[in-house]
């Protein structure tokens, strides 16, 4: 039992190391990366790395799992300090968790929400943590519908009714299709604004983005129906 338990930790803690310098490689090639260089930088050869990644796109889906659960875990913390009763707070906690993140970890946020990498299609296993930060959106919104704060005045489109519904389902079940469709806009609104300042698409355009941010995020709580001050 010692053994087996010995050989677990090692290999879990070999695991992680190959996955620290995957990482770092992310800041210098991008998404572009080498076993072989891996296990370079690791000090090993690169038949060593395939015991724990038999191939990049299964090192690239361990980075890609781990980024989303990263991302998802500040979201909750943040949104899990504010008040359940301030619904518009809690909104803003998640908006401002998201940039914070994104700024602190600009490689792995590329990873997950740049773009895609030329011959990779992620697994059905990344779904779960992919949906941890929108399902603390969502269940904003079902709180909020729940207290009867949201209206319902939106006429979509039967497609995109249907498309809204089909979300609505898995993340926020009581929330009306109108205030639904305008929290995914507001989600789409921010993670658009954190790309822009991420990417480099406010230069020479906006010289300071979170006094910009924190009111547009301030719109978008409106925009979805949120009480506003």
């Amino acid at each position: 039992m010692k053994a087996t338990s010995m050989r677990a930790r090692l290999r879990a803690e070999m695991t992680d190391e190959i996955k620290a310098i995957a990482r770092r490689h992310l800041a210098t090639e991008g998404a572009n990366l080498s076993l072989r260089a891996v296990a370079r930088d690791l000090g090993v050869v690169s038949s060593a790395i395939y015991r724990y990644f038999p191939s990049r796109d299964e090192l690239l889906t361990a980075l890609i799992i781990d980024a989303y659960d990263a991302l998802g875990g500040a979201v909750e913390a943040a949104e899990g300090a504010v008040d359940r009763a301030d619904l518009t707070g809690r909104f803003l906690a998640v908006c401002h968790a998201v940039r914070d993140w994104a700024l602190a970890n600009p490689h792995e946020y590329a990873l997950i929400y740049g773009s895609p990498v030329p011959g990779y299609a992620a697994p059905t296993g990344t779904v779960t943590s992919a949906l941890r930060s929108v399902t603390v959106l969502g269940g904003i919104i079902e709180d909020a519908s729940v207290a009867g704060v949201l209206r319902d005045d939106a006429q979509l489109p039967a497609d995109a009714a249907e498309d809204v519904a089909r979300v609505g389902s898995i993340v926020a079940p009581s929330a009306p299709l109108g205030p639904l469709s305008r929290a995914l806009g507001s989600w789409l609104q921010l993670f658009g604004f954190v790309s822009f300042e991420l990417f480099g698409q406010f230069r020479n355009a906006v010289d300071v983005p979170g006094p910009l941010f924190a009111q547009q995020m301030r719109a978008q709580a409106a925009y979805i129906g949120l009480p506003t001050a």
